[in-house]
């Protein structure tokens, strides 16, 4: 039998994490577990600022956030970034995934042989007193079809560098080296040096 003992609970931080995603909650607190930190999903709409970067998107949106809640607050943003699309769809890929997909993207590197891509997440924390980014890259590969039934959004078609399978086919592996476990582990592991 598992024991974990009440001290466990009673001694993690809480932090409010404004998103609309469950899968990105989900993950968050998954990471948040190894650092005995807890993410409550706030759900709001907060404007989307139109920039190619998700640090500044990330950034403006938890700086709304905390002005509508005026508590300690993360928004995070990410994006996947393929090389030999100029970096397209970047900060777009919710808004592109919603429209395409998976498949419309294999369509547009049909006959390309640079399937090279960075997934990129970047997470905003604002409290009172500061507000911090903290990001994280995967580098990986854009597979020729999707491949798996796990996760979510780009999952079945990024295959990270130096491994066989997409996330999709194993989310122990997006959970270990994903661009969003690199970010909040920073993000815990500062919060539980301040």
């Amino acid at each position: 039998m598992f024991y974990i003992p009440l001290t466990y609970f009673f001694n993690m931080k809480e932090i409010l994490f404004a998103t609309t995603n469950p899968h990105k909650i989900q993950e968050a607190n998954t990471i948040g577990q190894d650092h005995n930190i807890k993410f409550k999903q706030v759900q709001g709409n907060y404007p989307e600022i139109r920039d190619e970067d998700v640090s500044n998107i990330a950034k403006q949106a938890a700086q709304y956030a905390y002005k509508l809640m005026h508590k300690t607050i993360i928004v995070e943003d990410s994006g996947l970034y393929i090389t030999s699309l100029n970096g397209f769809p970047g900060a777009y890929s919710a808004t592109v995934y919603h429209k395409i997909g998976c498949h419309g993207i294999i369509k547009l590197l049909k006959n390309i042989q640079n399937r090279q891509a960075i997934f990129t997440s970047a997470i905003a924390y604002k409290d009172k007193n500061q507000l911090q980014i903290f990001e994280g890259n995967t580098i990986g590969t854009i597979t020729l079809k999707p491949k798996g039934n796990t996760g979510f959004g780009y999952d079945p078609i990024f295959q990270p560098q130096g491994n066989q399978l997409t996330y999709a086919q194993d989310p122990e592996l997006k959970n270990l080296t994903s661009h969003r476990r690199k970010a909040f582990d920073k993000l815990c592991n500062w919060l539980n040096k301040n």
